[in-house]
């Protein structure tokens, strides 16, 4: 009895194949190159239902209905996230080059979790990990890894520091607590208390100033309160919702100190040390033990890609390595494997847009680029303070402005921001500072101007 044949039609070059890759490289094209792209917005999931149910057959539907049906119902159902008027969030504004290279990223089947089977794409990766780490002040053997997002960034650096600090304090004969505890401002980002929830360790937040700043001697007196069940510190650089940059220095006197891990959520905001006048705000990054930042956010780069780097990556190796038969022949070498450094074996080499991108325009053109979402918030800002029924809840540091409409309420900003995407003119969603309902503009798109910015505040009048 003969062997069945091997069902090959996805996998072939065939007549078929070409119609296929032809079809979507002419969407992506279109898509990349589209000048005029909608805002978009979504769709209830009855209308989705009516429009688009049916898709997966027997038999497959075909290339270009599956594309047709992409282009025109799903798609649109989906808010344009590099939209020049989507100011939700944290917007993203990728290249053009970063993501026409992320089409090559998937074609090329790249495994980029070890140096013997992507060393080409793990040397380019390292290749933008070591600028950035240069340019945060990082000492040489600095070094990490790109992963999902900026959640998996600081569970991956917190769980290296509590083995550090488990690790030191047995060779050194001293009790282990009952329950570890990370330090953190109570304005640090969510993804703080979720990853102490997966670690089942304690959040101890420390309060910061009147202007949502954390300092060193906050810092100390929550230390003091907790003592050695503390194994490390949370700094950020650039809180999401106004983008306030505590104050790392002195946050690392006390930390350095008392031989504390410091690590440095900067997600959104660290990206704004490459601009030359913005770095004393950041003074104090260089002596972290660990930072994040997401190049999908204001390094202009696709969704999804944190870069997140070690002072000591060997630390990160100790915690991260997974170990097992079929993988003995990565983990008995001294390679540098992505996937030792992090909570994660597979992994897309998502640095590689970025390294493209980088490669493609230069620094300087992204240190323009930011530093033209920095000026803009600031003259935006100023606009608002002069307008009768606007006022700012605070002034901007990075790229956000946090304001109000005087005298309304959470339900009138709802209706309007309801209002405002529906008739595709913006996508500003409420938010909410101190219990009070506010409106904030997240600027990163160096396509979005102070006209845009201007028509969206005359919808408020």
């Amino acid at each position: 009895m003969s062997d069945a044949a091997a069902p090959r039609r996805m996998h072939e070059i065939s007549d078929e194949t070409h119609a296929v890759v032809d079809v979507v490289l002419d969407y992506a094209r279109r898509r990349a190159l589209y000048e005029d792209i909608p805002l978009d917005k979504p769709l209830s999931p009855r209308e989705l239902s009516r429009l688009a149910s049916g898709s997966i057959t027997a038999d497959g539907i075909g290339a270009r209905r599956a594309t047709a049906l992409w282009e025109n119902v799903l798609a649109p159902a989906c808010v344009t996230t590099d939209h020049p008027t989507y100011l939700s969030f944290i917007p993203s504004a990728p290249s053009k080059a970063a993501s026409a290279f992320d089409l090559v990223v998937s074609a090329s089947a790249i495994y980029g979790g070890s140096w013997i089977e992507g060393s080409g794409a793990v040397f380019a990766e390292n290749e933008v990990l070591h600028w950035l780490a240069s340019e945060f002040g990082l000492p040489a053997g600095a070094g990490g890894v790109f992963v999902q997002g900026g959640t998996i960034g600081n569970l991956s650096a917190l769980v290296t520091a509590r083995d550090a600090a488990r690790r030191s304090r047995r060779e050194a004969g001293r009790a282990l607590p009952d329950r570890w505890v990370v330090v953190c401002s109570a304005e640090a980002h969510s993804s703080i208390a979720s990853a102490a929830a997966v670690m089942d360790i304690e959040v101890a937040t420390a309060a910061p100033d009147e202007h949502g700043r954390l300092h060193g001697d906050a810092v100390e007196a929550v230390l003091d309160a907790h003592g050695d069940a503390v194994f490390a510190v949370v700094a950020t650089g650039g809180t999401t919702n106004f983008g306030i940059v505590d104050d790392i220095a002195s946050i690392a006197d006390v930390t350095k100190a008392r031989d504390v891990w410091l690590h440095i959520d900067g997600a959104y905001g660290l990206a704004a040390m490459l601009v030359d006048r913005m770095r004393p705000a950041f003074a104090g990054v260089e002596r972290a033990d660990s930072v994040i930042v997401d190049p999908h956010k204001w390094l202009f780069a696709p969704f999804d890609a944190c870069a997140l780097i070690y002072r000591d990556p060997g630390l990160a190796r100790v915690a991260h390595t997974q170990h097992a038969e079929y993988l003995d022949t990565l983990t008995d070498k001294a390679d540098w494997n992505p996937s030792d450094l992090a909570i994660q074996l597979t992994r897309r080499a998502r640095g590689l847009p970025l390294w493209f991108s980088l490669a493609t325009y230069g620094t300087d053109e992204y240190r323009a680029a930011i530093g033209y979402g920095i000026d803009l918030a600031r003259r935006i800002a100023d606009e608002i303070a002069v307008r009768p029924g606007l006022s700012l809840v605070r002034d901007p540091e990075l790229s956000v402005v946090v304001f109000r409409r005087e005298g309304w309420t959470l339900a009138d900003y709802q209706a309007w921001s309801d209002r405002l995407l529906e008739e595709q003119i913006g996508f500003v969603v409420p938010s909410s500072h101190a219990g009070e309902p506010v409106l904030r503009f997240a600027i990163l798109s160096p396509l979005t101007t102070f006209e845009i910015l201007t028509d969206i505040l005359d919808t408020l009048a």
